[in-house]
């Protein structure tokens, strides 16, 4: 696809991006009481550059065209939405899915049932209806939902794993799924802290009851 094709094809998801967006500004200060505070710590949000999608159409043997591209792939429009808590994103997810006008194309919790690797994230994927002077037709825009330690830990295996070569790659995986068991508690220590049940609530098992989370307490 030509550089024109390209800005031309992805103007209407920029739009459907940006009606996602101010919906989800609007339930970040209105979601909660006041008192209870917001859900949302930060948004960001991107439109796949034209080498990002046609390297992802030669994967998936495709011709890279604006055709292709708008049958075959559903992330041209992305929003992540970085949430402090696990029942924040639920309940994010659960007021967008309320609104009639989006339609729910696909849907991911990678929180209750997690990646092999220990990568935990909600992924949903909608259809956002974008009006012009001929009609309107839905574009999809995904959205993964992550809570900050979740985007903490993909980050840094992001980096770590895949920006890299490394020998040790088996090794540093197996720890890294580690490390992510143990904030799986640490997040949920902090939301028994938010809800004020203090010790009440017992941790998540990773199987290594008897040992320290050593880096922690470093």
């Amino acid at each position: 696809m030509t550089n024109e094709e390209y800005y031309t094809f992805i103007q209407p998801y920029a739009d459907a991006s940006e009606v996602l967006l101010a919906r989800l500004n609007v339930l970040k200060h209105n979601l909660y009481s006041e008192s209870a505070g917001q859900p949302i710590h930060t948004i960001q949000n991107r439109i796949k550059e034209k080498d990002s999608m046609e390297g992802k159409l030669k994967k998936k043997k495709k011709e890279p065209t604006v055709m292709n591209a708008k049958d075959y792939l559903q992330d041209i429009a992305g929003i992540r939405v970085i949430c402090y808590f696990v029942e924040d994103i639920y309940n994010l997810a659960d007021a967008l899915k309320r609104q009639t006008d989006l339609i729910v194309i696909r849907e991911c919790d990678y929180i209750s049932d997690p990646k092999p690797n220990g990568y935990r994230s909600y992924h949903i994927i909608v259809g956002v209806p974008v009006y012009c002077l001929d009609g309107m037709e839905y574009f999809p825009v995904e959205i993964q939902f992550r809570t900050m330690s979740m985007d903490f830990w993909a980050s840094m295996e992001h980096r770590v794993l895949y920006k890299m070569e490394r020998d040790d790659r088996e090794k540093i995986a197996a720890e890294l799924k580690e490390y992510a068991e143990n904030l799986v508690n640490i997040e949920r220590r902090f939301a028994q802290y938010s809800h004020g049940l203090g010790e009440h609530i017992p941790a998540i098992s990773t199987g290594k009851e008897n040992e320290e989370a050593m880096l922690w307490n470093a």
